[in-house]
């Protein structure tokens, strides 16, 4: 018996495929992390991350201004901070005069239409590698004590322009506590993006060679997420939402899609997904062995990215994605 129903016929010229898309990535869609570094006039490559550099204050802007003519309008700056200002407290992430707050407010004062989501977390600052404050003695990681430092983190990068802070730490209850000390300081209309499901991923190797960031000792297991929960997930959001932050963000994204999808499904805040370092590197490493077709492979993922339930995706791709989005 022949088939009464052809779902080919939906498939069957370009015209016809692309009027019934169901999907569709925009430059609008993307953060774009961006790596910074001290000097002046220079980039230096990240080998584990071929194509992405850090990039000095002035030489950032350049590239902010270069994505901008592609439709990139967001941006998430990361620092890359020199050994002899860290410290255990991570001081160095309040001070308006150091490399990182000085940029966010550069990046504002020439760009002033487009948006800074700013990352909160003590482990580019902390001689320990850690994201919350390590206790000297047993080597835990100090929830409450953690609290106080991120919040004055947050403080600071709100007085530099940050438009959105994004707590990275997953400590608990990060999200009221920094909702309140920017609220006591007038700066209610900045907007938290919380980090709800940061998963204890292997996908975060090249990020940490890019910042110099990885643990001294230990790993972040005591904090972030098992990354074989699913539940707990939705515990985290149901506690991020409670607390007041105005979009969530799963990360990794690539193997978490299940768990973009069950958030998406859970919630009316925006979601947000980041295509992490290690899921950017393992795609540029196959096409330049000549395994895949690098362009066709980037655009798959950040489709099934939005496909899964991300409104916004965080991504190395920003500006060669949305260059092929340009290209039409």
């Amino acid at each position: 018996m022949l088939p009464t129903h052809r779902p080919r016929r939906n498939r069957k010229s370009a015209v016809i495929r692309d009027m019934v898309q169901e999907t569709r990535l925009t430059a609008h869609d993307f953060i774009y992390p961006l790596f910074i570094t001290e000097g002046q006039n220079k980039t230096e490559e990240i080998k584990s991350m071929p194509g992405i550099v850090r990039f000095t204050a002035d030489r950032v802007i350049d590239e902010i201004g270069q994505c901008v003519e592609l439709g990139v309008k967001a941006f998430a700056p990361f620092p890359n901070i020199n050994e002899v200002l860290k410290d255990p407290m991570a001081r160095e992430s309040t001070n308006l005069e150091g490399l990182y707050l000085k940029v966010v407010a550069d990046i504002k004062r020439q760009f002033p239409e487009v948006v800074i989501m700013t990352d909160v977390a003590m482990d580019p600052y902390s001689s320990d590698g850690h994201d919350g404050v390590v206790d000297p003695d047993s080597g835990e990681i100090l929830n409450d004590a953690s609290l106080e430092v991120l919040g004055q983190m947050a403080l600071a990068q709100a007085r530099a322009g940050a438009d959105i802070i994004g707590p990275s730490d997953m400590m608990d209850g990060r999200v009221a506590w920094i909702r309140r000390v920017l609220d006591e300081n007038d700066f209610s209309h900045v907007s938290i993006m919380s980090y709800t499901a940061k998963y204890a991923s292997a996908f975060y190797g090249p990020f940490r060679d890019a910042l110099s960031s990885a643990p001294k000792k230990g790993d972040k297991k005591s904090y972030q997420m098992n990354p074989a929960n699913r539940l707990e997930a939705l515990r985290e959001l149901a506690l991020d939402e409670a607390e007041g932050a105005d979009m969530v963000m799963i990360k990794p994204a690539l193997s978490y899609l299940d768990i973009i999808r069950e958030v998406k499904n859970n919630t009316n805040l925006p979601v947000t997904a980041y295509n992490v370092s290690g899921e950017y590197a393992m795609i540029k490493a196959a096409a330049q062995n000549g395994w895949v077709d690098g362009e066709r492979t980037m655009m798959e993922v950040l489709t099934s990215i939005k496909r899964a339930g991300a409104d916004a995706i965080l991504t190395y791709f920003a500006k060669e994605a949305a260059a092929v989005l340009r290209r039409g």
